[in-house]
């Protein structure tokens, strides 16, 4: 328990991996709680009058070591979540939410926050008094006494509960996987994709191909299984997963967010979470989805006719029957609309995928879109070790010549078992001035990983995803702020996708693209052909992605809205399956976005693991309101000659007009954490006010 007593000796203070004990780390959370609370004694028992340093930073100074322990469980659970690790998470959950209670609650405490002077405008110091009184007013600190004892048990129950819906929905998805048996059931996939599911099908001891499934409800693989019946086996586990398990939970959770809205004094949880982001307000969140919801849905029908139309030319029979009487159904729908894309734009996905080596996306990639923009170098660190086979060390540094070191990259990219599905960005350390910390971050993703002396070829979608962690990356290693509450990607999660999306711009940019895309067989760089058929490609199919994005939208909003009232109505059901899935239906008909029964939300209640395990419950929108800004903001890198963005000029750009894009968005946004106002800093680098239009282009939804 030592090592995690005391700060890391290892550069950076990256944890020692190998030293971890599993069976250490309740006692040591234990631990962690005993003494952060000593501390919050401490600042809120301070016989001397509140001070800036005797009080905020006193705050910022404390729960260090739990923070160390934190860190570790909290990435364990999401990508290496043994039974072990899944207990000990479900142990410290609740533990932690009522020792969190405590200190919201805590009057000494909020009265000398309160007693604190008001700081310089602008300065980290004002944001930070900010954030803490939004923290305590938000965990309830003007609440009476009876009112603070139901949100404390409110939040241990809540805390329990999302744990379970996690935990059994990583359970109920890895049991959901589809054993094919029949190489009739496999036809369409590639070789490689056929080696890689006969070696999970043998790693679980069974003869034939395992498909596991991605989180989100379309499963990638139904674009190739030529199978009619194979594509609906995997589509209906894919829908079905978790049915039976997680809607109890659910409506518990829903319920409880209700009452402890209410308890905050808001109608509901949505408008509790929006008053929090910087949409302001659910009216706004609203307004949103309005503008897009219509023409996204008309557009979806669009392309579900064509897919239709290709299907019943082509003679085939659906998974519902013949095409000519059935129409085309969710498992058939990816199949002939990846057909469609083929034919329409010549792109040969097998081949494509050739020119999209992981490593040379990684590095020859977003490593050098980040070394143009940044002047920063990333080297690997093969003497420092990750915590899971596979998992690769990465320094920053201020130049490839420079000294100065920024912090560490891990980056975790192979799917296992024990690994939640999707793709994300989290931190072992966080930037701070205060404390003299620099950054130790995680990117996460669930590439397959290839056989032994292959290489991992990557999908367009894999390839911008990259880069959308890494950006995300990036605004935890570049942060530049003296207060960890303001370190890094500590934003509104309505603003944290912004510098990710932005970043996701430079794997389609001329000059990066031709310095990582290159055939992995012949070393051609990829030609300009292929690059605008893949520029269309990106472009594709917008209708149905964005549709499925706005029906989970909704359906978030739709239980997130719910009055405390309703919330308990629906959680004293005697059949919970059947109620959430009758509430759900209900949701996405009020909200039109059905397109001839063929269009599931990204994400059904029972799998949603975003809004009943992840951190974005009423707030699925926000990855939409940060697009906005990633639309409408990408154009002053064009505007100021550092990108080609949609022109069709290929002619190489100043690598001075480049860099000082880069470092004027690493000065206004990336390094300022929450330090900013960030509606203003949007302005200060766009040099105007956000707007929905470039967006709206940028899917095919401008009406007119």
């Amino acid at each position: 328990m030592d090592y995690l007593q005391n700060a890391s000796e290892l550069p950076y203070e990256l944890p020692d991996f190998a030293a971890i004990d599993l069976a250490e780390l309740v006692p040591a959370f234990r631990a962690a709680l005993v003494d952060h609370a000593a501390q919050i004694a401490a600042i809120a028992n301070n016989p001397e009058a509140p001070t800036w340093e005797n009080t905020a930073e006193a705050w910022e100074e404390s729960g260090q070591m739990l923070q160390r322990v934190l860190a570790i469980v909290f990435n364990y659970t999401g990508a290496n979540a043994t039974d072990q690790v899944r207990e000990i998470e479900a142990t410290i959950s609740p533990e932690l939410a009522r020792h969190f209670s405590e200190i919201w609650l805590n009057r000494k405490l909020w009265e000398r926050i309160c007693d604190l002077p008001e700081q310089p405008e602008g300065s980290e110091e004002e944001a930070l008094l900010r954030e803490l009184k939004k923290s305590f007013i938000r965990g309830g600190a003007e609440l009476d006494d009876a009112q603070r004892e139901s949100l404390r048990d409110i939040d241990a129950q809540l805390a329990e509960l999302t744990t379970a819906f996690g935990a059994q929905l990583q359970t109920a998805t890895e049991d959901a996987a589809v054993l094919l048996n029949d190489e009739a059931e496999v036809t369409g996939l590639s070789a490689a994709d056929k080696e890689y599911f006969a070696k999970a099908a043998a790693e679980r001891g069974e003869e034939g191909w395992l498909i596991r499934l991605g989180l989100p409800s379309i499963q990638p693989v139904l674009e190739s299984l030529e199978n009619p019946a194979a594509r609906a086996k995997v589509h209906e586990a894919s829908l079905n997963r978790a049915a039976g398990s997680n809607e109890a939970t659910l409506l518990q959770i829903v319920r409880l967010r209700a009452q402890r809205a209410e308890l905050l004094g808001f109608a509901n949880h949505a408008e509790f979470v929006a008053a929090a982001e910087t949409a302001g307000s659910l009216s706004a969140v609203e307004e949103l989805l309005n503008q897009v919801t219509p023409a996204a849905v008309a557009n979806a029908h669009s392309e579900y006719k064509r897919a239709l139309d290709k299907m019943a030319v082509s003679g085939a029979e659906g998974t519902a029957g013949a095409a000519d009487t059935a129409g085309l159904s969710g498992a058939d729908w990816p199949y002939w609309d990846a057909k469609l894309r083929a034919e329409e734009l010549d792109v040969d996905e097998a081949e494509l995928k050739k020119y999209f080596p992981l490593e040379q996306v990684m590095v020859d990639g977003a490593f050098f879109a980040a070394k143009r923009l940044y002047g920063i170098d990333v080297r690997e660190r093969t003497d420092l070790a990750g915590y899971a086979p596979g998992v690769r060390v990465w320094e920053v540094t201020e130049g490839e010549e420079s000294p100065v070191g920024i912090g560490l990259l891990l980056t975790d990219m192979y799917a296992r078992p024990t690994k939640r599905g999707g793709a994300w960005m989290n931190s072992f350390v966080e930037q701070s001035n205060l404390l003299g910390k620099a950054p130790v971050v995680v990117n996460v993703m669930n590439i397959a990983e290839p056989a032994e002396g292959e290489q991992a070829l990557l999908t367009l979608d894999e390839v911008q995803t990259v880069f959308h962690e890494f950006g995300h990356a990036l605004h935890g290693l570049l942060s530049d702020v003296r207060y960890p509450t303001l370190s890094g990607t500590n934003v509104p999660r309505d603003f944290v996708e912004f510098p990710s999306q932005i970043n996701e711009n430079w794997a389609l940019e001329p000059a990066v693209l031709r310095n990582y895309a290159r055939h992995v067989e012949t070393g051609e760089v990829i030609s300009g052909e292929f690059v605008e058929a893949i520029r269309a490609q990106a472009k594709w199919g917008q209708g149905l992605a964005t549709t499925e994005f706005l029906a989970a939208c909704w359906l978030d909003l739709a239980w997130h809205k719910l009055s405390a009232a309703e919330a308990e109505k629906l959680a004293a059901t005697d059949d919970a399956a059947a109620q959430v899935e009758s509430f759900e239906a209900e949701a996405l008909e009020r909200a039109g976005v059905d397109v001839n029964g063929a269009l599931a939300p990204r994400y059904r209640s029972a799998y949603f693991n975003h809004i009943f395990a992840g951190g974005y419950s009423a707030d699925y929108w926000s990855y939409l309101w940060a697009e906005v800004l990633d639309a409408d903001g990408f154009q002053a890198f064009v505007d100021t000659g550092a990108a080609v963005g949609e022109s069709d000029d290929t002619a190489d750009l100043d690598d001075d007009d480049v860099r000082f894009a880069g470092e004027r968005f690493r000065r206004i946004i990336l390094s300022r954490g929450a330090s900013i106002d960030f509606e203003d800093a949007f302005w200060m680098f766009r040099g105007q006010q956000r707007s929905v239009q470039p967006l709206l282009d940028r899917r095919g939804l401008s009406q007119g």
